[in-house]
C-alpha cells in the first residue's frame, strides 16, 4: 500500500483507507435544484408509497378478524370483498407510487450526472501540463466512471431507500405503541438499533476489503491500458510474457481482494440474519403468548408478523446500502477533487481578447523554472518581427521545447515577461492566445476517427471545400486518393495506422486549416527519414510564409534558411546569427554542424 503522505496536486487511486466525506451531498445539492418541483414531487409520491405499504398489514388484519370471527364459508361479499380489494389496491399504490417516484425523479438523477460529468471533463482540459503529464489514464477515466455511478447511487439510495426505511421504522413503531403495547415497539427498535449498529461496524471493518479491491482493480486497469497503448514497443522487445506477468500479478491482488471481500460479505449477512431471525421469534412468542390469553386476535398477529417481514427486508439491505454509500461518497469525492484541483495558468479577471497585428514575437528577460531546484531558462531575450522565420537550436536539455511551451502558455514565466505584438501574454485571455498560434508538434497523435476529421478539428465548422484545400496545400491530396475509403479511412488509436510522414502532413493541414498568424514548429521532421523529411519542409516552408515562425530544430540541416538562429545551452542564449555567421564563429553551433555532418557521413557510408 502507498503512504498515506501525498501531493496534494495529484489525485491518488490506490489508497484503500479514505474516509468518506459527507459533506459530498451538500455539494451535490444544487445539481438538484435544476429540477425543484420534481424533487418535491418525487418526495410526495415516496411519503404516499410508504403510507401504503404500512397500510397493508393493517388491511390483512381486518381480513383475517373477519373470517375468524364469522367463519370460512362467509361468502366472499360486502365488508370481507371491500376488504380484500383494499388490500389489493394497497398493495399495488404501494409499487405505482414508488414508480412515479423513480419516473418523476429519474430526470433530476441523469441530468444530475450529465452537469456534474460534463463539468469535470471541462476542467480537466483546463488543467495545466503538469497534471496531464503525471496523470494516470486508466485510473483517472475509472475515478470519473465511479463518480458519475456513485451520484446516481447516493440519488437513489439516500433518498429512496435509506430516508423511507427509517420513515417506514418510526410508522411501525407508532402502529405497535398504539395498536398493542410499549413492548413491542422497544423490542422493535432495540432490534432494529442492535441490526444497525452491528451492521455499521462490520461494514467499517470490511470496507478496507471492498476498497483494495477497488485500488486494484484500478492498477490493473492502468497497467492493461499503459501495456496496450504502448503495444508496438512491447512487441519491439518480445515482452509479452514480461507484461502479461506484470498484470497478472496485480489480478492475482485484486483476486485476493475480493476473496476477502466476499468472506467479510458472508460474515455480515450471517449476523443479519441472526439478529433478523431472533427477533422475529422474540416478537412472534409474544405475539402467540397475547393470542392464547385472548389479549390479541389472530388477526393482530397475522398484522404483526407481517410488520416485521416487512420491516426486515429494508434493513436486511442496510449493511450493502451503508457500504455502497461510504464508497459512492469515497467516489464522489474523489471525482469532485478534480474539480478542486487548480489550474497553474489562468486568466487574469481583467483579461483581454489578443489582438495579433501581425504576430511579432518578443522575449524579455525571460527566467523560467519546473522546478525551483533544476532552472531551466535564464535571462533570454530575443525579438522575432511579424512575419519573419526565427529558429532555436541547441543540445538535448537545453530548454528549446520550454521556449513553445511559454509562449503557448502551458506554463508562466517565472521572471520577464513575453509579448505578442506588445501584449503580454498573461494579459489576454488563453483561448484567444492559443486561436492565434498553430503547433506542428513532434510526435503528431491523431484522433481514432477518420482523416478528414481530424484535419477538420483544425477548425470545426469549416466546409468539406476548406479541409480538402487544406489537404491539397499540405500535398495530402494523392495520397488520400490512393486509400479506398480515401477521406474517410480510419487512422487508427493515436494515428498508429500511417507513417510519420502521414501523420506530419495531417498536422500540418490541420494547421493550413485553423490559419494562425503565428506558427510554432516543435522538432517537426526530427523523427521522419530523409525522404520524408524533405517533403515535409517544403510544406512547412510553404506554410511558414508570411506568418511568424518560431522553428524549434534537433537537425541543423533543416533550418538553415531561417533569417535568424538561436543557438541555447543549459538555458542561456548563448549565439545568435545566420547559418553562414554562426559556422564563422567556430563556436557551439559550428560544434553541432559538424557533429551532425559526421553522423550523417558515416551513416551515408554504412547504407552504402
Amino acid at each position: 500500500m502507498r503512504s498515506s503522505s501525498r501531493s496534494p496536486s495529484r489525485i491518488d487511486n490506490d489508497y484503500p483507507d479514505q474516509k468518506p466525506d459527507w459533506g459530498v451531498i451538500k455539494d451535490l445539492a444544487p445539481y438538484l435544484m435544476e429540477f425543484p418541483g420534481r424533487v418535491v414531487l418525487a418526495l410526495l409520491f415516496l411519503i404516499g408509497a410508504k403510507l401504503a405499504t404500512v397500510a397493508v398489514p393493517v388491511a390483512l388484519k381486518y381480513i383475517v378478524d373477519y373470517f375468524d370471527q364469522n367463519g370460512s364459508t362467509e361468502m366472499l361479499v360486502g365488508i370481507p370483498l371491500a376488504l380484500v380489494v383494499g388490500y389489493g389496491l394497497l398493495r399495488f399504490c404501494s409499487t405505482f407510487f414508488g414508480e412515479l417516484r423513480d419516473m418523476v425523479f429519474a430526470r433530476v438523477a441523469e441530468r444530475a450526472m450529465r452537469r456534474v460529468s460534463l463539468r469535470v471533463f471541462e476542467h480537466l482540459h483546463q488543467l495545466d501540463l503538469n497534471f496531464h503529464l503525471s496523470r494516470r489514464t486508466g485510473g483517472l477515466s475509472r475515478d470519473i466512471e465511479r463518480g458519475t455511478n456513485g451520484i446516481s447511487f447516493l440519488l437513489r439510495f439516500c433518498l429512496f431507500n435509506v430516508v423511507p426505511t427509517i420513515l417506514e421504522i418510526l410508522m411501525v413503531a407508532v402502529i405497535l405503541l398504539f395498536a398493542f403495547d410499549l413492548s413491542y415497539t422497544l423490542t422493535v427498535l432495540v432490534a432494529v438499533l442492535i441490526y444497525t449498529v452491528f451492521s455499521v461496524k462490520v461494514t467499517e471493518w470490511r470496507t478496507r476489503f471492498v476498497r483494495e479491491t477497488y485500488a486494484m482493480d484500478n492498477r490493473s486497469n492502468s497497467r492493461a491500458v499503459d501495456s496496450l497503448l504502448n503495444y508496438e514497443t512491447v512487441k519491439y522487445f518480445v515482452n509479452e510474457q514480461f507484461e502479461a506477468q506484470r498484470y497478472d500479478r496485480d489480478l492475482r491482488d485484486w483476486e485476493d481482494a475480493r476473496l476477502k471481500n466476499r468472506m467479510s460479505l458472508a460474515m455480515l449477512n450471517s449476523g443479519q440474519a441472526f439478529i433478523i431471525g431472533l427477533t422475529i421469534t422474540v416478537i412472534m412468542l409474544m405475539a402467540v403468548r397475547q393470542v392464547s390469553l385472548g389479549e390479541i386476535t389472530l388477526g393482530d398477529l397475522t398484522m404483526i408478523n407481517a410488520y416485521m417481514i416487512q420491516l426486515f427486508i429494508p434493513l436486511n439491505m442496510l449493511g450493502f446500502v451503508y457500504r455502497e454509500i461510504r464508497q459512492s461518497l469515497v467516489n464522489v469525492e474523489r471525482m469532485f477533487a478534480l474539480l478542486k484541483q487548480k489550474p497553474s495558468v489562468v486568466d487574469r479577471d481583467d483579461a483581454k481578447p489578443l489582438k495579433p497585428e501581425g504576430g511579432a514575437i518578443r522575449f524579455e528577460h525571460v527566467d523560467f523554472s519546473y522546478d525551483p531546484k533544476r532552472p531551466i531558462l535564464h535571462d533570454v531575450s530575443f525579438d522575432l518581427p511579424a512575419g519573419h522565420k526565427i529558429a532555436i537550436v541547441g543540445p538535448s536539455g537545453s530548454g528549446k521545447s520550454t521556449l513553445a511551451r511559454l509562449l503557448f502558455r502551458f506554463y508562466d514565466v517565472n521572471n520577464g515577461r513575453i509579448t505578442i505584438d506588445g501584449q503580454d501574454v498573461r494579459d489576454v485571455t488563453q483561448d484567444s492566445l492559443r486561436s492565434a498560434i498553430g503547433v506542428v508538434p513532434q510526435d503528431t497523435v491523431l484522433f481514432n476517427d477518420t482523416i478528414y476529421n481530424n484535419i477538420a478539428y483544425g477548425r470545426p465548422g469549416a466546409s468539406e471545400a476548406e479541409v480538402h484545400n487544406a489537404a491539397r496545400l499540405a500535398h495530402l491530396d494523392h495520397f488520400i486518393a490512393q486509400l479506398p475509403d480515401g477521406f474517410n479511412t480510419m487512422v487508427g488509436e493515436r494515428g498508429l495506422k500511417l507513417s510519420g510522414g502521414e501523420k506530419q502532413r495531417i498536422a500540418i493541414a490541420r494547421v493550413l486549416l485553423k490559419n494562425p498568424p503565428i506558427l510554432i514548429l516543435d522538432e517537426a521532421t526530427s523523427s521522419l527519414d530523409s525522404r520524408s523529411e524533405h517533403a515535409i519542409l517544403s510544406a512547412l516552408n510553404e506554410i511558414s510564409q508570411r506568418r511568424t515562425t518560431l522553428a524549434i530544430a534537433h537537425r541543423l540541416s533543416t533550418i538553415q534558411d531561417a533569417e535568424k538562429i538561436l543557438v541555447l545551452e543549459a538555458g542561456r542564449v548563448v549565439e545568435q546569427g545566420t547559418h553562414h555567421d554562426l559556422l564563422q564563429r567556430h563556436g557551439l553551433y559550428a560544434r553541432l554542424w559538424r557533429q551532425q555532418q559526421q553522423e550523417q557521413a558515416q551513416a551515408g557510408s554504412g547504407e552504402a
